[in-house]
């Protein structure tokens, strides 16, 4: 029976392969083809198959995450969309919530919806706040419309009615209307999709889904073909933006479920790690090739949310995009990658991101045509990366190419040498991925002391030890495969679903019958998904209600027992809401009633077996070597000094050895900068621990 296991992480710089056969793991990274991502993930998995000499016949199964339907909205490359919805609120996607991200332009620009108003076709039917029948559906009226979305070359119709989470027969009876009509047209349903309150999230996640349907649809089948046609008989999974696994067929019918497959995958990565390690407290810290993911795990569970933006107007600006409720893992992403852009600003300071080479033309010194300096063009001016070996020797990097850019775009418009204009470009970087981080630790009522920061990413390890001492971080911790860190979560990662829905409910009223007969019809949807994957693997299940004081605007997550509620649970479910509630605003409101807006209900396996301390190579030896001393020397972020650096092979250090800062510890898919002040070890599973010396 196949037993290899391989992960595809298609990131907007690199495309990172992780193949686990009999105990052993091999990566590979690869250049992603933007325009046709199916050829860089197949060209990856041919390499990986040969270094690693596993054929195509032993996989047993494909994990895969994309940024493909991030990026079709970002680039507004989705389907011609059509949005059915009631009369009266046509343009309720919009209009919004009526926020403005910055209150202050006068000239912003908000989002634009993904479907024209000539496309937001208005149904007859009305239900009120508790599904009943005010008015109903003219079915009529929606078989009118077929002339104009034939005429107007609709390839997906989302379709949105009000109040439709709390009655959906309406919403599916267009549905079947459109299916007798228009065979093939894909149709997505708020109810399916996102079946909550708050009609302006529900319509934009409804509508979003169906702009990227078709194209991810075709894709997906195209690649399991592909897959196939070598030899790969083993089922495709795909990473969710909520931390598990699902079927093609699931991610075909909700694939807006997947827009932050690749970072969840570094969660659960970084959980993974820290279960290893026995670490209660950790920040995973992933910087690729374009952004940089900053995440908070506790007890080893990455934070989550139900809310997320994507196509952000104001790139990194919250309440500038279009907002998406999904279950997600929760996590800052900013532009700050190795291809992030350098350049001055108007008021002469430098500046770096958000955006970024990608792949193509990609930073100067790849020789791909690019021009313009990157924070890798800033690492490798600085000696920090060693041209022969970057991205395990598959391409050279170009010093002179890189000296150049930051020369003319950066060091002559502010008066510095190109070296000191690399140190400023890296020092900015580094400054702004901290200080995303402050935010999300205030913003999720959580401090950083003591807590260890795991590295991982191309560039995570590079920039790991100056990112932690500007947030106070005085332990880091860098994995075996980190250069491919969210390839090897998909590894980790457990088949899974989570259904959302909406039930009103006050304490002071709490309706225990009814709150239980829909978390046992969400359980019955959630397995009926997951046992697609599951082949028999154990389950697990966690149920959380969405609450806040009557009143309020926002809510907070307090998790419920995963069994039938009793009228005892009230009570206890109530005091958790008010501990909850009392860690992030430091006190409760006496007094005041609770009400609650959502259920979630989470099933799952178990999560795949922590992997053991990988076997030495036959290579390995038992002290650290000095493989090389930079000819070029190395200048010290922190200190501005200038000095020869040590180079040593991480494939060479076993447990117990202990290297001092400065140093480089290279590897194929990145390089461990130890810092001037910092101590590096190796644990009993491999791991690089870095640790700060007191000052």
């Amino acid at each position: 029976m196949p037993s290899a296991r391989l992960a595809v992480d298609i990131g907007g710089t690199f495309t990172d392969l992780a193949l686990e056969h009999d105990g052993r793991l091999f990566t590979i990274k690869v250049l992603t083809t933007s325009a046709a991502p199916e050829q860089g993930v197949m060209a990856g998995v041919r390499d990986i198959l040969q270094n690693s000499g596993v054929s195509a016949a032993d996989i047993g199964i494909v994990i895969h995450g994309t940024t493909l339907a991030t990026n079709a909205v970002i680039e507004r490359k989705g389907a011609r969309t059509a949005l059915l919805t009631t009369q009266g609120f046509r343009d309720v996607i919009a209009m919004g919530n009526e926020s403005r991200y910055d209150q202050y332009d006068l000239n912003i620009v908000l989002p634009e919806p993904l479907v024209p108003r000539h496309l937001r076709l208005p149904v007859p039917e009305r239900l009120d706040n508790e599904g009943n029948v005010l008015l109903p559906l003219d079915a009529g009226a929606v078989r009118a419309l077929i002339s104009t979305l034939r005429r107007e070359g609709v390839e997906s119709i989302a379709v949105g009615l009000l109040h439709a989470f709390v009655n959906p027969t309406h919403e599916r009876r267009i549905r079947d209307i459109l299916a007798d009509e228009l065979p093939g047209v894909p149709v997505s349903l708020s109810s399916d999709v996102s079946p909550e309150m708050r009609e302006w999230e529900r319509f934009s996640t409804t509508v979003a889904n169906a702009y990227v349907q078709p194209l991810m649809a075709r894709y997906l089948r195209r690649l399991a073909d592909e897959m196939q046609a070598i030899g790969i008989m083993g089922p495709v999974f795909l990473m969710l933006s909520g931390g598990g696994l699902t079927t093609i067929d699931t991610a075909c019918r909700f694939p807006i479920r997947l827009v932050e497959s690749g970072p969840a995958g570094g969660a659960i990565f970084s959980a993974t790690i820290a279960r290893q390690c026995g670490i209660a407290n950790v920040l995973s810290f992933d910087m690729g090739g374009t952004t940089a993911k900053i995440c908070l795990i506790d007890d080893g569970r990455p934070q989550t949310s139900r809310a997320f933006e994507i196509a952000r107007v104001g790139r990194f600006r919250k309440g500038s995009g279009l907002p998406l409720r999904i279950p997600v893992i929760e996590m800052v992403e900013i532009g700050a990658g190795g291809g992030s852009i350098a350049h001055v600003d108007t008021m002469g300071r430098i500046a770096v991101g958000p955006e970024s080479a990608g792949a193509d033309p990609g930073p100067a010194c790849y020789g791909h045509g690019g021009t313009q300096p990157t924070v890798t063009d800033a690492n490798l001016a600085l000696g920090r990366y060693d041209p022969a070996r970057f991205a395990g020797g598959t391409m050279r990097l170009d010093e002179a190419a890189a000296q150049d850019a930051l020369a003319s775009r950066v060091a002559g418009k502010v008066g510095l040498t190109t070296d000191m204009a690399a140190l400023g470009v890296v020092e900015m970087v580094d400054e702004n991925m901290a200080n995303a981080a402050r935010v999300h630790a205030i913003e999720s009522g959580k401090t950083y002391e003591g807590r260890t920061l795991i590295a991982f990413g191309g560039g995570g390890p590079v920039h790991a030890c100056r990112v932690a001492e500007k947030i106070g971080i005085r332990r880091v911790l860098v994995p075996s495969g980190a250069g491919v860190g969210s390839a090897i979560g998909f590894l980790r990662a457990p088949v899974g679903y989570e259904v959302v829905r909406s039930l009103y409910q006050r304490f002071s009223t709490f309706d225990v019958v009814a709150v239980n007969a829909l978390l046992a019809d969400m359980e019955a949807e959630a397995l009926e998904v997951v046992m697609q994957g599951s082949f028999g693997a154990p389950l697990t299940q966690s149920r959380v209600a969405y609450m806040r004081y009557v009143g309020q605007g926002h809510e907070i997550p307090v998790h419920l027992p995963a069994r039938p509620l009793s009228e005892r649970d009230v009570a206890d479910i109530r005091a958790a809401y008010d501990a909850e509630y009392t860690r992030f605003y430091d006190r409760p409101v006496p007094g005041s009633d609770v009400e609650i807006m959502s259920y979630a209900v989470l099933v799952a396996t178990m999560p795949p077996d922590d992997p053991g301390k990988p076997a030495a190579g036959d290579d390995a030896v038992f002290a650290p070597e000095v493989i090389a001393t930079r000819a070029q020397p190395v200048r010290d972020t922190t200190t501005g000094e200038v000095s020869s650096w040590s180079v040593f092979e991480r494939a060479a250090l076993l447990a117990g050895v202990h290297i001092a800062g400065p140093a480089i510890i290279a590897e194929d898919e990145t390089s461990t900068l130890v810092g001037r002040g910092w101590n590096a070890t190796v644990n009993d599973l491999g791991y690089i621990e870095l640790t700060q010396e007191s000052a």
